[in-house]
């Protein structure tokens, strides 16, 4: 052997490539092995066949939904004062804390003994199945027998962080996948041009308290990661071509580059060289299908009245609308994060008198049209829609140390224990209640579930075993729901 051939050969770049063969070849074989047990994994032959991660899938059984619309309150509202109706409570408004309700348990900021506060709302009981629905939300109250609520929700975390890592991924720590990105994986895309999973963002212009791993793909290969959609500006960051180059330039770029990856994947099996790949072919499409989608105002007038839309602002409302034609075309999982919702009363924007107002006027007109959107449009029939928080809010009185109490600075700490969270369409009993709070809405006493549980029955709609659908790493399966979690049999029709 000469010495510039031993010299190619076990060098430290080609150690490295030569080693990483055979975990390639292990992580291919059991990615592939999950596709098969899901659906039949799909091939494409360009250059030699190579496996689609986003190819369409079948889920294990018979599925009643084909796609989710999920949208999240971050920094979690008050279900107190919006679908939590205790009327006890409020007798009990200004009165001490029970020691009960105190001992061993643990608050974000409430020190000392607070008082209880009653509802800073007033109740109605709404259509046919009278569920009570607050004043604060006029449009949704007249779609509650469309929808389907769980009362007594609760959540191991009362931080926002690891809360809303527990919500969107399962775990409290970040590296797991979200589970839009789970449903991607399980179920592929219904348009290629399209991605799977996608992050639309209101009243925040950055990012949620947890980051973006709350709809990152984790230890999923990350072309399941969410994609986020901007509404003002390019819609996804770097999409359009630079100055001086055309369509047609950029076509044999591509076709360059995804040559020599295919290569690469040839040699070394990696999973993430398709990632590689799917992202460059996804990009080049989405330049032309995305601007598109996002065009929301091609829909008619009528449209915009119902949703409440606004020109130019990146509002909760437009993106419902937004939603539901994403959902049109094709793509599987559209999550809606609306930020601004942690009411402790510090500061008027954070109180539960103007500020929790504020934020219910954001989205009350914008989630009711869209569940009645979807409706008339037969799209509810195989469309999930959950509407959900991190965590709830306490039934007794948040003061900030040090600060005066003010009439109109009023506000709850973080509560764990027991939350709302509604869902509506494929598979789901409208108008239906599932949970009942004790009388002060502090602790589940019927129906109590766990945000596994939901995950769970998400999965469930979507024709999942959420114990089967899984992914290898680190020596052992990985799941959505850890090692918990049960489907919410009483709300299935």
């Amino acid at each position: 052997m000469k010495s510039n051939e031993f010299l190619t050969q076990f060098s430290r770049r080609s150690f490295l490539g030569r080693s990483a063969l055979g975990l390639g070849a292990i992580a291919l074989s059991s990615l592939t092995a999950q596709g098969q047990s899901v659906g039949a994994s799909a091939r494409e032959s360009a250059g030699g066949a190579a496996l689609n991660p986003m190819a369409p899938r079948a889920p294990h059984f018979a599925p009643r939904a084909s796609r989710v619309i999920y949208m999240h309150m971050v920094g979690a509202p008050s279900q107190l004062e919006m679908f939590d109706y205790k009327p006890v409570l409020t007798k009990f408004d200004g009165k001490p804390c029970p020691e009960s309700f105190l001992a061993g348990k643990q608050f974000a900021f409430i020190t000392g003994k607070p008082n209880m506060l009653g509802a800073i709302a007033n109740f109605q009981q709404r259509g046919q199945s009278g569920a009570y629905v607050s004043d604060h939300l006029p449009f949704f109250a007249k779609v509650a027998d469309d929808v389907t609520f769980l009362k007594a929700v609760h959540t191991d975390e009362f931080n926002h962080a690891p809360a809303q890592l527990m919500a969107m991924n399962g775990h409290n720590r970040t590296g797991r996948p979200g589970v839009g990105s789970w449903v991607a994986y399980g179920l592929g895309t219904e348009n290629q041009n399209m991605p799977a999973y996608v992050v639309l963002m209101s009243n925040s212009s950055t990012h949620i308290d947890s980051g973006k791993a709350a709809y990152g793909s984790g230890f999923l290969p990350s072309i399941y990661q969410g994609v986020k959609l901007r509404s003002k500006g390019e819609p996804v960051l770097y999409l359009s071509n630079p100055d001086d180059m055309n369509p047609a330039l950029r076509r044999r770029t591509i076709e360059a580059i995804n040559r020599i990856n295919r290569e690469e994947f040839a040699a070394n099996g990696d999973p993430e060289v398709l990632t590689r790949i799917g992202q460059y072919e996804l990009a080049f499409r989405m330049q032309a299908s995305v601007p598109e989608a996002m065009d929301i105002w091609k829909e008619p007038e009528s449209m915009h009245r119902l949703y409440g839309t606004t020109r130019g602002k990146a509002t909760f409302a437009n993106n419902c609308l937004l939603a539901r034609r994403l959902i049109e075309r094709g793509v599987r999982f559209v999550q809606l994060f609306d930020d601004k919702w942690d009411a402790h009363g510090d500061v008027p924007e954070r109180s539960l008198r103007s500020g929790l107002l504020s934020k219910c006027k954001d989205i009350d007109q914008g989630m009711a049209a869209l569940v009645q959107d979807l409706k008339q449009r037969g799209l509810l029939e195989d469309t999930l829609v959950v509407w959900g928080s991190e965590f709830g809010r306490t039934p007794m009185q948040e003061v900030q140390p040090g600060r005066a109490l003010d009439p109109m600075l009023v506000g709850r700490d973080h509560h764990r224990d027991a939350f709302t969270v509604w869902m509506a369409g494929a598979g789901l009993k409208p108008g239906f209640t599932h949970g009942e709070t004790d009388d002060f809405g502090y602790n589940g006493v019927t129906g109590k579930v766990h945000v596994h549980d939901v995950q769970a029955t998400i999965l469930h709609l979507l024709g999942f075993d959420h114990e089967r659908l899984t992914f290898p790493f680190q020596g052992r399966n990985y799941r959505l729901t850890d090692v918990a979690g049960n489907v919410i049999k009483p709300i299935l029709a």
